[in-house]
């Protein structure tokens, strides 16, 4: 199971929700349901954005977590 940590990586830089979307150029909406549940499926041009706002590799928004069943 992958779960995005944008907010863990975007609260230290300075940034809530408001401020993100629109430094990443995206609806308020989607920065809020991705920053409320880390699980939510996200484009990849979405997690492109959000990676060149935050100044990182796309790869640092993504934790691999081990599924409960294993």
């Amino acid at each position: 199971m992958i779960r995005l940590r944008v907010k863990e990586l975007a609260e230290p830089r300075g940034f809530n929700i408001s401020s993100l979307s629109r430094k990443a150029d995206l609806g308020f909406s989607t920065v809020k349901r991705i920053w409320n549940d880390p699980y939510h499926d996200a484009a990849i041009s979405t997690l492109d954005k959000l990676s060149q706002a935050l100044k990182l590799p796309i790869q640092d928004l993504f934790e691999q977590i081990p599924d409960e069943k294993e």
